[in-house]
């Protein structure tokens, strides 16, 4: 899979992995955090909102900044962020003090992603559809071992995951500065309203709006099943590192031995009725080991819609690069930042079970939008097919 990409390529691959971890890197100390600082499960699930909701508003500057910074410098400005904000989490005493430095470092992981996919999308050889899928392993990876490295260092200590984690960001920013390079072709400056004006094409905004009603769901997963399973940080880590796996193998060789075979936008359909039908599921049964089978399983799916959602913002979009992704980047990463603390809410008022049938009716909503637009987005794929076809 390496094989082919510069270094560049790889460091910012690398980069991405680490980047992703600090995401999952929290799940296994949730419960833990909730303990140690009398937090109900709505202020805990505050440390995935404000992480994302601070992830979702930066969509909007970060694009701004590296058509203007370049896409080098904005990495690096938001490595630096996480590796600041991380070690700021780590000495949290209070659960909003924790929250708040969430999104300082939700602020920095926008800063990095909105680029990291634009640069290796740039640098690559051999097709944009290799370089996403490079970019999604990167993502897998490190979606899997966030909750395993927070898992085994959460066992010792509650703080020692944030600390690790500023720790490989700081290997990922020295790999970055010494191996990155501005792509040959850099993007006009743009701004914020750009990113709007992308939403405004009923294309982008049906794939944005559907990643949203994914998003939720996935979050629902990540960030409030810890909290629903009770379980101690090291099998929570190990649990969620066999998810991750899942998603891994999923967004990188499954998608892409299917999609040839059933088509994008109908594979993409499909999955998401799996992943609703799972949901559901999820609110059915009773006990830790039938959901956690269902959660790990759930992994495959997630893979999937993580792969093709991404592709389908670049290919089907007659904007560039980094307003193509900003766009549904923005609209998706503020569905996700609901999920946590409404789930958290829902546990406390109602039952523990409710957040997976709401995630259900989400998930399936976000089916019908795609389901709407399915002949429009057919054709704008196929000519993006076209399109790369004949510049090969």
């Amino acid at each position: 899979m390496l094989f082919g990409f510069p270094r560049a390529v790889i460091a910012t691959a690398f980069a991405t992995m680490i980047a992703f971890m600090g995401i999952g890197v929290v799940d296994p100390i949730l419960p833990v955090i909730g303990h140690q600082m009398g937090a109900s499960p709505a202020q805990v699930e505050m440390l995935f909102t404000t992480y994302i909701a601070v992830m979702a508003l930066a969509m909007l500057l970060s694009g701004v900044l590296s058509t203007r910074l370049g896409g080098r410098r904005t990495m690096l400005l938001g490595l630096l962020l996480v590796i600041v904000f991380a070690t700021i989490s780590g000495l949290s005493d209070t659960v909003w003090h924790l929250a708040e430095a969430r999104g300082g470092w939700g602020l920095g992981n926008a800063f990095f992603t909105s680029t990291a996919l634009a640069i290796i999308v740039g640098l690559s050889t051999g097709g944009t559809a290799r370089a996403i899928t490079l970019y999604e392993m990167a993502l897998g990876l490190g979606i899997s071992s966030g909750p395993l490295i927070g898992g085994l260092l959460g066992s010792i200590y509650w703080r020692l995951p944030f600390f690790g984690t500023a720790v490989l960001m700081a290997i990922a920013f020295a790999a970055t500065y010494f191996t990155v390079q501005e792509p040959p072709e850099r993007e006009k400056p743009r701004r914020a309203r750009d990113i709007f004006r992308a939403l405004a094409e009923r294309n982008v905004l049906t794939n944005a709006l559907a990643g949203l009603g994914y998003s939720f769901g996935f979050f629902t997963i990540l960030a409030y099943s810890p909290i629903y399973l009770h379980l101690q940080a090291l099998p929570l880590g190990l649990t969620y590192f066999a998810w991750g796996i899942l998603v891994a193998i999923s967004s990188v060789f499954i998608v892409n031995w299917l999609r040839p075979r059933v088509g994008a936008l109908p594979l993409l359909q499909w999955n998401l009725v799996g992943f609703a039908v799972l949901m559901w599921g999820l609110w059915m049964v009773r006990g830790v080991f039938p959901a956690l089978g269902l959660i790990v399983v759930s992994g495959l799916m997630c893979g999937i819609a993580n792969a093709l959602f991404t592709t389908v913002a670049i290919e089907i979009s007659p904007f560039t690069r980094s307003i193509s992704s900003g766009a549904y980047n923005f609209l998706r990463w503020a569905g996700a930042a609901v999920a946590p603390v409404l789930s958290g809410y829902l546990d406390k008022a109602f039952s523990p079970q409710l957040p997976f049938l709401v995630a259900a009716v989400v998930i399936l909503a976000a089916d019908l939008v795609l389901f709407a637009r399915r002949r429009p987005m057919d054709r704008a794929l196929r000519a993006a097919a076209a399109a790369f076809e004949g510049e090969g």
